[in-house]
């Protein structure tokens, strides 16, 4: 049974930093797409990044480029989201996901789904 737990959400001033961090388990990742969603309230679900779990392409939102980076530790099954220069907009409630196949960034091709990690930025 696949399982994503993420961590390392909490409350951060306008600039700060957070790195958010995904376990998953449950079986291979190899053939595997690895992304991160956030919701706010009251929007929708909508891309943040992702990688392949066992190549080199990565894929960010416009909204994040340049502020946030996607990684992975194959051995340790753990995929992070470091979230540098965040805004108060940044705001919500992200998700770690896994989808077999090709790069997507549609929340519902995605199979495999984490409990989520509240992230809250102050202005």
């Amino acid at each position: 049974q696949v399982q994503l737990v993420e961590s390392g959400g909490g409350l951060v001033q306008a600039g700060g930093s957070l790195r958010l961090s995904c376990a998953a388990s449950g079986r291979t990742f190899s053939s595997y797409v690895m992304g991160w969603f956030r919701q706010a309230p009251g929007k929708e679900r909508e891309f943040v990044a992702a990688m392949w779990w066992s190549r080199g392409n990565i894929y960010y939102a416009d909204s994040v480029k340049g502020r946030f980076t996607i990684s992975r530790d194959n051995a340790k099954k753990m995929v992070y989201l470091q979230m540098n220069s965040l805004k108060p907009e940044d705001t919500a409630v992200y998700y770690c996901a896994a989808r077999y196949g090709d790069y997507d960034a549609i929340p519902n091709h995605y199979s495999y789904w984490g409990q989520g990690t509240q992230v809250t930025v102050s202005s």
